[in-house]
């Protein structure tokens, strides 16, 4: 595997959430993101549900032998653009969800679990 460059690593993640909430109250005409974001929270999370279930479609396909690692990346990528879609339409800051999956960083899996009970 080849060392991504400075623009392909998880920091465009924070990129793309800048212009998702710079795009928000934008013309609809002018912008797919625009557009999304104006027809509210049910329609974003209505595509993010697509879109998981348009991934999970490729992760079966790439371990039956049938799919691409690239056709998962693309439809993973839509994913995550469809997730950045709903905590902006949610008003969630990235930096939240960054946050949480600092502090579980290093737990247990099961443990994390269990302490969300009760």
């Amino acid at each position: 595997m080849t060392e991504p460059d400075a623009k392909a690593t998880a920091a465009v993640l924070d990129r793309l959430a800048a212009t998702l909430a710079a795009r928000r109250g934008a013309d609809p005409s002018e912008s797919y993101t625009a557009r999304l974001l104006a027809r509210g929270m049910d329609k974003c999370a209505q595509k993010l549900g697509e879109e998981a279930v348009e991934t999970v479609i490729e992760a079966i396909r790439l371990d039956a032998g049938t799919g691409s690692p690239a056709k998962l990346a693309s439809e993973s990528a839509d994913l995550l653009y469809h997730l950045l879609a709903v905590w902006t339409a949610a008003g969630l800051d990235p930096e939240q969800v960054w946050a949480e999956l600092a502090r579980r960083e290093g737990l247990s899996g099961l443990d994390e679990k269990a302490g969300r009970k009760g």
